[in-house]
């Protein structure tokens, strides 16, 4: 079975059979206080299924509130405190089957208030939760349902006042941790010196996990259990560690990239144990710097205490297409870690992963509304003079222009912290600023930010999962041309981004080698040390289409494959030199006149020619286009989305 047939398999829900991706059991989601009850819909079924919200302010001194369907809407602990299980009046009010409700809350619902949101959905080989009574015993064990062996579990007390116990599997049976003490502790009364099996997990009579006449609530993750994806084989989480090299620097694959991840320092350092426990997660913003570090600082929240989160490189903590690491931090260190994966699911509508924006002039944020978290972005004025911009998550708030060959510059408005659309700059985005917004995806585009070796050949891992027709590739600490691998050109040749030039035959660019659905190999111009960030497309049955046609300075129809039409349309000649076209649905594709820009150029929007028209199945390039579009005998190549 196909990709794409086993993601619609599974569109209709998870009943038995069905494929489960990260999507379906795990959710960053962010949200703005309004002081009013808030329904967010992130997904989830935690009403049917069951699971965890982790609720905490991003801008404000607020504790961190762990709401669960066992204990119920209503109640709450902070992980930054010994508190007892406590009513949160008009705090999370709500478990529903596609999410959850807040009340008015100051503390997770102050207006204006930016806040996150973390929700674990109960499912096998991801999470579980599990309740108890303690008796005193020294070796209770207890049953849970996470069908694999734990990698990590979080338990607390809820009657009564103490300390978190976690137990991590890289600190084995001997040891546990707290949120509230920065030290790895030693005891035989916490986990009984017994390692947690696929189906029971064991506790000790310790105050913290089994004392009589005390509550207890024990929140578990799996770690490299598989379970997950179109055959049921990929792993979604992963609990390991990883230990930095005499320079301070390490590396650490986990078989997938990650969008979450909490870790701790886990080694003394200067007599003193690395204080804080850390959450990041690529939503508030965990992007890959640049050489300098002058951009690419990740967004920090603390489960130990009540702070704001910070933004701040003093960890190093990068991450990469499989995993992350620590750059120039303390030397011969180790850290343990939870990671989760980043979202899975091949799309199968165009509207999913691209969309189309204009500014409207007023201070409304985002500036550009896509309904759905924008990865990349690019933002082009239609007047004159306007260079363009393109942004992506991964690299923070920066931008590159398409037509230019400078490196990569700080951006304030280049925002991605937002669930539906991009961009913060407070100047009134107006009505001559147009946004095209991408979301990465299986089998439709991906974004590499990677670290060039200084020799070539280079692979460099990707997570598009088929392999890509169309590479965009810029080095971002420097001055160099874009230079664009077309499938259709083949592995000898490169085109660039930045000019109108014909395409290039050297194996500097792709070292004669083609891409696969796992990597794409570099040769010497684009594997010189230093940064580069890499946009990646392919076709996808009825969402994208990479190709190429002949012209024939008559009417031709180019068939996508699409039922609707396309909404965005990028063309290049490359037997000769043209430039690149843009044509989008919301400025325009109608039988008549339809609006252009040029992305290698600063040339205003031109209105006044028909060089494309409608056409269900794609779109149909016409007689009156120029020679760059359509002469005949001419070749191009192009993008198109529906």
């Amino acid at each position: 079975m196909s990709k794409l047939a086993k993601a619609l398999s599974g569109a209709a829900g998870n009943a038995a059979g069905d494929p489960l991706y990260v999507e379906d059991v795990f959710s960053t989601y962010l949200y703005t206080g309004t002081a009013s009850a808030i329904t967010i819909n992130n997904g989830l079924d935690l009403s049917g299924e069951g699971g965890l919200t982790w609720l905490k302010s991003r801008s404000l001194a607020e504790g961190h509130i762990l709401v669960d369907t066992i204990n119920g809407a209503g109640t709450g602990l902070i992980s930054s405190g010994l508190n007892a299980l406590f009513t949160l009046t008009d705090g999370l009010t709500a478990f529903n089957s596609n999410g959850f409700t807040l009340g008015t809350s100051n503390i997770i619902n102050t207006n204006a208030s930016t806040n996150v949101s973390w929700s674990f959905r109960k499912a096998p080989k991801f999470f579980d939760i599990q309740t108890w009574s303690g008796n005193d015993s020294a070796n209770r064990q207890l049953s849970h349902n996470l069908g694999s062996v734990p990698g990590m579990m979080i338990v607390k007390k809820t009657t009564g006042t103490y300390n978190w116990q976690i137990y991590h599997v890289s600190n084995g049976n001997t040891k546990f941790m707290e949120f509230g003490n920065f030290r790895v502790q030693t005891s035989s009364a916490v986990w009984n010196d017994t390692t947690p099996t696929d189906s029971v997990f064991t506790v000790g009579n310790e105050y913290g996990v089994n004392q009589s006449g005390s509550d207890y609530i024990a929140y578990l993750f799996a770690s490299d259990a598989g379970g997950y994806g179109d055959d049921g084989t990929e792993n979604i989480v992963k609990c390991g560690t990883v230990t930095t090299d005499g320079s301070g620097n390490a590396s650490v694959d986990v078989g997938f990239e990650p969008q979450w991840c909490l870790w701790k320092c886990i080694d003394l350092l200067g007599g003193n144990e690395h204080g804080n426990w850390r959450i990041n997660d690529v939503m508030r913003g965990w992007p890959v710097p640049d050489a300098s570090n002058a951009f690419g600082y990740p967004s920090t929240l603390y489960p130990n205490t009540n702070g704001a989160e910070t933004i701040s490189g003093v960890d190093g903590f990068v991450k990469s297409t499989t995993g992350f690491g620590f750059g120039q931090v303390q030397a011969n260190k180790t850290y343990i870690y939870m990671a989760i994966r980043r979202p899975m699911k091949t799309p199968t509508v165009g509207t999913e992963v691209f969309a189309i924006g204009q500014g409207d002039g007023d201070a409304d944020i985002p500036d550009f509304i896509s309904n759905f978290p924008v990865d990349a972005g690019i933002i082009k004025r239609i007047t004159a003079g306007d260079n363009g911009r393109m942004s992506a998550r991964l690299t923070g708030e920066n931008y590159l222009s398409p037509n230019l060959q400078q490196a990569e510059s700080g951006d304030n408005s280049a925002t991605f912290d937002f669930m539906n659309g991009w961009g913060s700059d407070g100047t009134n985005k107006d009505s001559s600023d147009y946004s095209w917004m991408f979301k990465r995806a299986a089998g439709f585009m991906d974004v590499v930010a990677y670290s060039g070796t200084g020799s070539a050949p280079q692979n460099v891992t990707h997570n598009l999962t088929v392999t890509p027709e169309i590479i965009i590739l810029k080095y971002r600490d420097g001055s160099t041309n874009w230079y664009v691998y077309h499938s259709a050109l083949g592995n000898t040749k490169a085109i660039y981004l930045d000019s109108n030039g014909a395409p290039t035959t050297s194996a500097v660019f792709w070292n004669d080698t083609s891409p696969t659905a796992t990597q794409f190999t570099l040769g010497s111009f684009a594997s010189g040390s230093g940064q580069y960030i890499a946009y990646l497309w392919a076709t996808l049955a009825g969402v994208s289409k990479v190709g190429t046609y002949t012209g024939t300075g008559a009417d031709l129809n180019v068939d996508c494959g699409f039922t609707g039409g396309a909404r965005f349309i990028l063309i290049k000649r490359t037997d000769s030199s043209g430039d690149w076209y843009v044509w989008d649905s919301l400025r325009g594709i109608s039988a008549g006149n339809d609006p252009y820009l040029l992305l290698n150029t600063t040339a205003a929007q031109v209105t006044n020619t028909d060089y494309v028209d409608p056409l269900n199945a794609g779109f149909t390039v016409t007689s009156n286009a120029s020679s760059t579009v359509n002469v005949n005998g001419g070749s191009y190549i192009f993008l198109a989305i529906a």
